[in-house]
C-alpha cells in the first residue's frame, strides 16, 4: 500500500534543481528495490520524494511527475510488479535501471553525483564540460547516438588539450614536436601523443606508469571508437545504451589520467 502523508498548503523549501530530484527519486526506488521490492508502488515513492525535497509546490510536484514519466520513457521503470499486479501503480526496475542502481553514486543517469564524482577525480576545461554535459543530459533523454557523439567530443578536447601542453614542452625545451601532434584528424594526434609519451614512459613516476600502460590507449579508444559508430549512419542502432553508459563511466577515468601527465609534463 502507497503511504499517504497530508500535504497541506504548498510551502516552498531549499531551493533544488531537476537533477538533484532525479538523485532523490533514484535513492527512493533503489532503497525500496532492495528492501522491499513488493512496496514499489507509484504513490510510495512519489510521496516519498516530496518528502524528501521538502518542497511541495506546484512546480516542484510537476517536476517530480516529469521525471517519474522520463524514467519509465527511458527504460530505467517498467510498469507492474507481477501477473496479479501488472498495471501501475504497481512497477518494477528493469535491467537497464537496475545497472544503474548498482553504481548510483556516480551514474550518469544521476548527473549530481556523476558530475560531483567527476569534479573529485579532475577539473575540464569549459570545452569539454560544455560537451560532457549535453552528453549526459542526451542520455537521460535516451538519445544515445547524440550522448555518444558528446563525450566523444568531450574527450578530444581533453585529448587536444594534452597535446598543447607536450607540444608547448617540446618547444621550449628546443624541440620540434612531432608532425603527427599537428594533424587534423584526432587518431593521428592520439597516436603521435602516444608514440611520444612512450618513449618518455621510463621516466614517468612508477604509479603514473603503470596507470598510463593500463589505460591509456583502452579508454581513449573505447570513447573513440563509440562515437565514430554514432557519428556514421551504418544502421538504426550503430551504439546501446550500456555501451555509452561505459564511455561515460570512463570518462572521468580519461580525464583523471590526463590531469596527471599533464601535471608530469609541467614538472
Amino acid at each position: 500500500m502507497a503511504i499517504h502523508r497530508p500535504l497541506g498548503e504548498p510551502q516552498p523549501g531549499p531551493e533544488i534543481t531537476g537533477h538533484s530530484l532525479r538523485a532523490i527519486m533514484l535513492e527512493v526506488i533503489a532503497e525500496l528495490d532492495k528492501g522491499k521490492p513488493h512496496r514499489l508502488q507509484a504513490g510510495t515513492v512519489l510521496r516519498e520524494v516530496l518528502e524528501r525535497c521538502q518542497d511541495n509546490t506546484p512546480k516542484t510536484q510537476k517536476t517530480i511527475l516529469t521525471i517519474w514519466h522520463d524514467l519509465f520513457r527511458t527504460g530505467y521503470l517498467a510498469p507492474g510488479f507481477n501477473f496479479d499486479n501488472a498495471e501501475l501503480p504497481f512497477f518494477h526496475v528493469t535491467n537497464q535501471g537496475r545497472e544503474s542502481l548498482k553504481q548510483l553514486s556516480r551514474d550518469p543517469s544521476n548527473p549530481d553525483g556523476y558530475f560531483a564524482y567527476l569534479q573529485s577525480r579532475s577539473s575540464l576545461d569549459d570545452v569539454s564540460r560544455s560537451y560532457l554535459e549535453e552528453a549526459v543530459h542526451s542520455f537521460n533523454a535516451a538519445c544515445f547516438k547524440a550522448a555518444a557523439v558528446m563525450v566523444g567530443g568531450a574527450a578530444e578536447s581533453l585529448v587536444l588539450r594534452l597535446r598543447d601542453k607536450l607540444t608547448a614542452h617540446i618547444s621550449s625545451t628546443g624541440g620540434t614536436p612531432p608532425a603527427g601532434m599537428n594533424d587534423w584528424r584526432i587518431k593521428t594526434v592520439r597516436d603521435a601523443i602516444t608514440a611520444h609519451l612512450n618513449s618518455q614512459r621510463g621516466t614517468m613516476p612508477r604509479e603514473l606508469r603503470e596507470t598510463y600502460d593500463a589505460y591509456w590507449s583502452g579508454f581513449a579508444e573505447q570513447i573513440r571508437r563509440v562515437r565514430n559508430d554514432a557519428g556514421h549512419p551504418t544502421s538504426v542502432d550503430p551504439v546501446t545504451p550500456e555501451t555509452v553508459q561505459a564511455s561515460l563511466l570512463i570518462f572521468p577515468e580519461l580525464a583523471h589520467l590526463i590531469s596527471e601527465l599533464e601535471s608530469w609534463i609541467g614538472t
